[in-house]
């Protein structure tokens, strides 16, 4: 009988103190996960004194963490704003439709979910086998601009994370030439609402460690058929290996897209380059023409491309 009992202290030692492990870490998530939000909504304005934020609540990871920070921010916020979650039912095939509205009313949030058959008229206007990704954004961008103005929202949140913003600015640049990415804040194309991403700083590794610790009612994104937009996902692919290899890399990316210097780019509209001319005055911020790189992009420019390529 003492050989069980000491055979079995041991053990549950090693689970009282994985459980505490687990405990903090997921303390200090939150924690990480508030603070990004917090300092992404200040540094951009997002959010102001009696704001009504439209959250679009898609049913995937990425928007249940945003709604779920945005009200833990609410609680203690400096200031006054109210939520209200969205969801867009689009009618595909299998949605479990029951599944928001249940999760919304529990959590206590004021919501609305909006019936809308867009897959039909996607179906019908996309021949088969092509995306429908493309049709099915406008047509729900339309929609929801029209319910937060039936709703009197000031602010359209959307739940796209740093990997997002990283993922469309090489995007942009490897298929169409542009240096362009997800901006944390914008005015719609009707320029009648404002559009934010709180989770502008937030890496897409730390909302699926909280969706997993949240439990949410996690729904697919494939119920339409629509196959994943293949650039996008060798693109995602090729940032993981970027982490995984070379930790820091990504988060050095994010920061570059806040640290832009026009005259050091090939964009006249945006310098003057055609109006330079010498000015005798030295500047400590100019540019060290002759001075050697201090870094060797060059080696890694071929895998790069091997990963985005395939």
């Amino acid at each position: 009988m003492n050989a069980v009992w000491i055979d079995e202290a041991p053990a549950a030692a090693d689970a009282t103190a994985n459980s505490l492990k687990i405990e903090r870490e997921t303390h200090k998530l939150e924690k990480r996960l508030c603070r990004q939000v917090g300092q992404a909504i200040v540094d951009y304005n997002m959010i102001e004194e009696g704001d009504k934020v439209m959250v679009c609540v898609s049913g995937g990871k990425d928007s249940y963490a945003l709604l779920d920070i945005l009200l833990k921010l609410k609680a203690r916020a400096p200031i006054h704003f109210d939520i209200v979650a969205v969801n867009l039912d689009q009618k595909q095939p299998g949605f479990p439709e029951e599944v928001l509205p249940r999760y919304l009313s529990d959590l206590g949030v004021d919501f609305h979910i909006e019936n809308q058959d867009t897959y039909s008229i996607v179906k019908r206007v996309i021949p088969e086998g092509k995306t429908t990704c493309g049709l099915c954004s406008r047509l729900r961008r339309g929609i929801l601009y029209r319910v937060a103005d039936e709703l009197g929202a000031t602010k359209v949140a959307l739940g796209h994370h740093r990997d997002d913003m990283l993922q469309t600015f090489f995007l942009n640049m490897f298929f169409a030439g542009k240096l362009k990415s997800m901006p944390p804040k914008l005015v719609s194309d009707d320029g009648k609402h404002v559009v934010i991403r709180p989770l502008a700083y937030v890496a897409e590794k730390d909302t699926v460690r909280w969706a997993q610790h949240r439990e949410f009612p996690i729904i697919p994104c494939t119920l339409c058929g629509s196959q994943e937009n293949l650039q996008r996902k060798q693109v995602g692919e090729m940032l993981r290996e970027w982490d995984k290899k070379y930790p820091g890399r990504v988060e050095n990316m994010f920061t570059a897209l806040q640290n832009v210097v026009p005259s050091h780019l090939l964009d006249g509209t945006q310098h003057d380059f055609k109006g330079l001319k010498a000015t005798g005055v030295a500047d400590d911020d100019g540019d060290k023409a002759f001075d050697p790189p201090s870094f060797d992009l060059l080696s890694q420019a071929p895998a790069a491309l091997r990963i985005v390529q395939g």
